[in-house]
């Protein structure tokens, strides 16, 4: 397939001087693509049967992790990922939320809830998550945000030494490459020479420019929020190079490729990790690779690097899990701990519509202007280098608000357009067709414009539970949305803050003004009334695709706790996790920064605790 491709690709090339602009981009595309594939490491036919260390999915921490430990020349790696390659199509920013309806999604939906997601199909919100080398990289809208310096010491409280933000800044830097042009870089939080590529949006819509506008009228100010203070707004800081996605696969292990110490092995299903349940020592992990079962062992660590659905899975198959709940599915019990619970998630309000004049970004306006294919595919500019339609955020202290180092607790996430912008992103959340009708159905040939009110600091937890024994059956997922009161007060207070902003002189530039169909289940509420958007807020809940928590970090007398402060689970020998799943409490940001931070730090962890054994 690749010979074939190279030889189209030659002979196009030939003909380079005839074609037109457009053919000259499209053949810019196709060579970045065949590039990107050749830089993609290759799926091993032949492994080993031992690994020093086994890496269990190439997500955002996996891919660090993998990297990191093949440093050391005398180790080897065995990484295994669920899903296949990324390709160069993936990473066009605009097409983000079209990537949900590939199979690099895995297509989790949470529970039937009675608190949330109520007027979404079958009470049941949408949880993509990765399945893909990258993992959630590749799916993400790929805002890079790290939290508040309050997040960190925060973990540190909880009995997690190592892990305040003094601890943890160091790994932010190591991992970051920035290319933010236009803003003054503090050098104490920003660093260049990483493997991660942080940078601005090379395309900027007026609106945007509005929204930025519209916050220093109503008294807040322009922030780099990944510097000393977050409390403010900024167009996003993201993680693209030259305007196209930098996942962590590009990022983290196209680079290193060629080390004969990592092999990678892709489209295989890790079942369960093998456990002596008489020494309690890991020491290797079963896969399925095209309907064959592989047996591999690790002579040092298995590392689950499988994400905040996966990894718990993945732990309760194997026998680590709630006593109760892996007995009643028949499954051995090896070591009772908390898997699967203290699930957070950030989640906002979804469908908060504003309709304004002519400058919206519509996908039939974006598709239909040839200029912006050429825009893009030449030089990686333009609309379609915007991530997802999102551009702009801000961040609140709603309970400090004139606080200057402030801790937030609401993000406004901007998006020059809304759910009638494309006709897919009514699919992506699951919005029911009765509702998305009789609330959205008169303004489809509307321009709009749409704030997502995001909860940062959630009091909810939810739960991830087997359905059974069965390693290919989905795990069930109760999000427990709204469950805390104070989760529902802030929410509302983040709509009211949102509105302000459309109301004002830079906003108003564009005619803005809010869609103000009643939403059918809450129609018993006057609209804009504190109890209708409270209301409305369970029936429209998106996720923001934030999920962590559920094997919980802390120390040996924490109950709840699943893996110590280095990460090792408790009561078990080699084996570690490594994600979002092992946040104590989410913090304030989108958590892809901090799953790289996590990866990073657990690397240089893994590396001193096998020195002090040799």
């Amino acid at each position: 397939m690749m010979r074939m491709l190279i030889f189209v690709l030659a002979l196009v090339e030939q003909a380079t001087p005839q074609l037109s602009l457009f053919g000259e981009a499209l053949l810019k595309l196709v060579k970045e693509g065949v590039a990107q594939a050749n830089n993609e490491p290759r799926d091993e036919a032949n492994i080993y049967r031992e690994y020093d260390f086994i890496v269990v999915g190439a997500g955002s921490a996996g891919c660090v992790v993998a990297n990191r430990l093949t440093e050391v020349p005398d180790w080897t790696v065995l990484l295994i990922e669920a899903g296949r390659e990324e390709n160069y199509v993936m990473d066009i920013p605009i097409i983000a939320n079209y990537l949900q309806f590939s199979e690099a999604n895995w297509k989790y939906k949470t529970e039937p809830s009675e608190t949330a997601c109520l007027g979404h199909t079958n009470r049941r919100c949408n949880w993509p998550r990765g399945k893909v080398m990258g993992g959630c990289s590749v799916l993400n809208y790929m805002i890079y945000t790290r939290g508040n310096w309050r997040d960190y010491d925060n973990w540190r409280s909880m009995g997690n030494d190592g892990w305040g933000f003094d601890d943890v800044l160091p790994y932010f830097l190591k991992s970051e490459d920035n290319n933010i042009e236009g803003m003054e870089v503090d050098e104490e939080y920003h660093s260049k020479g990483g493997y991660l590529s942080v940078s601005n949006i090379p395309y900027r819509t007026a609106l945007a420019d509005g929204f930025i506008q519209a916050g220093l009228e109503t008294g807040s100010r322009v922030v780099d929020y990944n510097s000393r203070t977050q409390v403010g707004f900024s167009y996003l800081q993201v993680n693209m190079k030259n305007g196209s996605r930098w996942s962590v696969a590009r990022a983290f292990l196209h680079p290193i490729r060629h080390r004969k110490n990592l092999h990678v092995k892709k489209q295989s299903h890790v079942t369960r990790i093998l456990i002596d349940p008489r020494t309690k020592v890991a020491y290797g992990v079963e896969f399925v690779n095209k309907r064959r079962t592989y047996t591999v062992m690790a002579k040092r660590e298995v590392i689950l690097s499988a994400g905040a659905v996966n990894s718990p899975q993945i732990l309760m198959l194997s026998g680590i899990g709630p006593r109760e709940h892996l007995r009643s599915l028949k499954i051995p019990v090896i070591k009772d701990l908390k898997v699967g619970y203290n699930l957070m998630d950030h989640i906002a309000l979804g469908g908060l519509t504003f309709i304004c004049n002519g400058t919206s970004l519509r996908t039939y306006d974006l598709i239909g202007n040839s200029d912006n294919y050429v825009e893009y595919l030449a030089h990686n500019r333009g609309p379609f280098s915007i991530p997802g339609g999102c551009e702009a955020l801000a961040f609140y202290d709603l309970q400090s608000p004139d606080a200057t180092d402030g801790y937030p607790d609401m993000e406004l996430l901007f998006q020059g357009g809304s759910i009638v912008s494309d006709p897919t992103l009514k699919m992506n959340f699951g919005i029911s067709d009765d509702l998305f009708d009789k609330v959205y159905k008169d303004i489809e040939n509307e321009d709009t414009w749409m704030v997502l009110p995001m909860l940062l600091r959630p009091k909810s937890r939810g739960r991830i539970m087997l359905k059974d024994k069965n390693p290919k059956h989905k795990p069930l997922i109760y999000a427990n949305y709204y469950t805390a009161k104070e989760d529902l007060e802030i929410m509302v207070a983040g709509v009211k803050k949102a509105i302000e902003l459309s109301r004002t002189e830079a906003m108003q530039r564009f005619g803005s003004r809010l869609h103000n169909n009643t939403i059918p289940g809450c129609a018993q509420f006057q609209f804009g009334s504190d109890e209708y958007w409270g209301c409305a807020a369970r029936q429209l809940t998106f996720t923001i695709y934030h999920h962590s928590g559920t094997c919980k970090m802390g120390p040996g007398s924490d109950p709840t706790a699943v893996v110590d402060p280095r990460l090792r689970v408790h009561g078990i020998a080699g084996l570690r996790v490594v994600d979002a799943s092992i946040m104590p409490v989410i913090p304030n940001c989108h958590t892809n920064a901090p799953t790289y931070m996590i990866a990073e730090k657990a690397s240089d962890m893994i590396k001193e605790d096998w020195r002090r054994q040799s």
